[in-house]
């Protein structure tokens, strides 16, 4: 018999690269005219992986979302890995929104993968392991059919492909 190969599905973020955008974006706020002395401020917390975004206005939180957006599209993150919770009101009439940066794939997406991989019909195992899928094939062809496949799926946050073997 021959030897299976496989890949594994994971959805990883690089925090560095993460922290590198949000050092961009406050310089960039810090300097920008519009927004030099509005009071918007810009936190990232790396343990958490949190991004805190605090504006007098909702418009300005819009502004402040928008540069770090560009700042992490020109690091090569993709913007699903964020996802932004609904504004609330904060101290001193200003608006908080916290961004949460998704890293690993939930038991629920990961069902939902399994089962989109199934209804192809194509000859391959999936594993659901911790926070990734292992996939594999006795055919490499069918392999990157998977890969075709799930590249133009949307599950809402970012999917890699390692390990191909």
């Amino acid at each position: 018999m021959a030897k299976d190969s496989s890949f594994d599905v994971v959805s990883q973020v690089d925090l560095q690269e993460v922290d590198n955008a949000y050092q961009q974006a406050v310089r960039e706020i810090s300097q920008r005219y519009d927004l030099k002395d509005s009071g918007a401020t810009l936190e990232f917390a790396k343990a958490e992986r949190t991004l805190t975004i605090q504006a007098p206005a909702d418009f300005v939180v819009r502004q402040v979302t928008d540069i770090l957006n560009s700042k992490l599209v020109k690091r090569g993150l993709d913007l699903k890995a964020v996802h932004w919770d609904a504004p609330e009101a904060a101290s001193g009439g200003s608006v908080r929104v916290k961004g949460h940066i998704v890293e690993g794939i939930d038991q629920p997406t990961a069902k939902k993968i399994n089962k989109d991989i199934k209804d192809q019909k194509l000859k391959v195992k999936v594993t659901i392991e911790a926070d990734k899928l292992r996939v594999s094939s006795a055919s490499k062809d069918a392999l990157q059919a998977v890969i075709q496949f799930l590249r133009e799926q949307d599950y809402g946050q970012p999917l890699q492909f390692t390990n191909y073997r």
